[in-house]
């Protein structure tokens, strides 16, 4: 039987602000609620490469917990790649799932993250006990859960998940860069910066551009008006310049960061 995720916030168990990354998880555990699973992805606002979803479930041991854990983007790429390496050996289970450019531009955007989400959940090797979104609610899941906003930054366990989920993404665009060097995917990983841009109009989409995109299409076309340079690349140099998009998504535009929406 499916529980209508939505339905399911237990009463009096939320932890209080300053309670620190592990609340969640050590709320919930009391509850007898455990184990809890994180889910998060990387790339959803990039305009070439793949989408990537991970979940991840944290070891209860106050002794393994990971210092230092945090939103993926607020760590530099050598502090991501440590505690990618400390997650992957330590969590109790853990999975990342890699949604192609092709199934992004077939099913869409939206669509793809939150299937992403359910089949990176299939993917670990123990059915978790509840489960934590990063913002998006996942209706389906045959265990309770909770969307919360933010939630890289409030829940170890979907900090944990961002984290795999772009490192993983990260070394697939590094990738990508000895294949399609013109782009530069190994500085800004897909994302629209001012020099991914440039290299669209030059030499026009390679085959890993997603071509649902309005900026990829454009450039498909020959070009006609300028991309928009998408926000939070913290590794490109020539710094983004704006924080909109630039790219026909209106179903996830309307939805980004709503907790009440699948």
């Amino acid at each position: 039987m499916h529980i209508d995720v939505r339905a399911y916030r237990p009463r009096g168990l939320t932890p209080r602000r300053d309670a620190g990354l592990y609340a969640y998880e050590r709320v919930l555990e009391r509850a007898g609620l455990g184990p809890v699973a994180g889910v998060d992805e990387a790339g959803r606002g990039a305009c070439a490469g793949p989408l990537v979803v991970a979940a991840v479930v944290l070891p209860p041991d106050r002794r393994a917990r990971i210092e230092g854990l945090a939103d993926s983007k607020l760590l530099t790429p050598a502090r991501r790649e440590r505690l990618y390496a400390e997650i992957t050996a330590s969590a109790t289970a853990w999975s990342a799932l890699i949604v192609s450019r092709e199934e992004i531009d077939r099913i869409g955007l939206h669509r793809c993250n939150i299937a992403g989400m359910r089949r990176a959940l299939a993917g670990l090797n123990m059915v978790p006990g509840y489960v934590l979104t990063d913002g998006f609610r996942v209706p389906g899941l045959v265990v309770p859960g909770l969307p919360v906003p933010k939630g890289d930054r409030v829940a170890a366990c979907v900090a944990a998940a961002s984290i795999v989920a772009k490192v993983t993404r990260d070394r697939i665009m590094v990738d990508l860069h000895e294949r399609y060097p013109d782009y530069g995917f190994a500085v800004h990983k897909g994302y629209v910066t001012r020099a991914h841009a440039a290299a669209l109009r030059e030499h026009g989409p390679c085959p890993e551009h997603r071509l649902s995109f309005i900026n990829v299409a454009r450039a498909a076309d020959g070009g006609a008006g300028e991309a928009t340079v998408v926000a939070g690349t913290t590794e490109e140099k020539d710094a983004p310049v704006t924080g909109e998009t630039d790219w026909d998504a209106s179903e996830y535009e309307k939805t980004a960061g709503r907790a009440d929406v699948a």
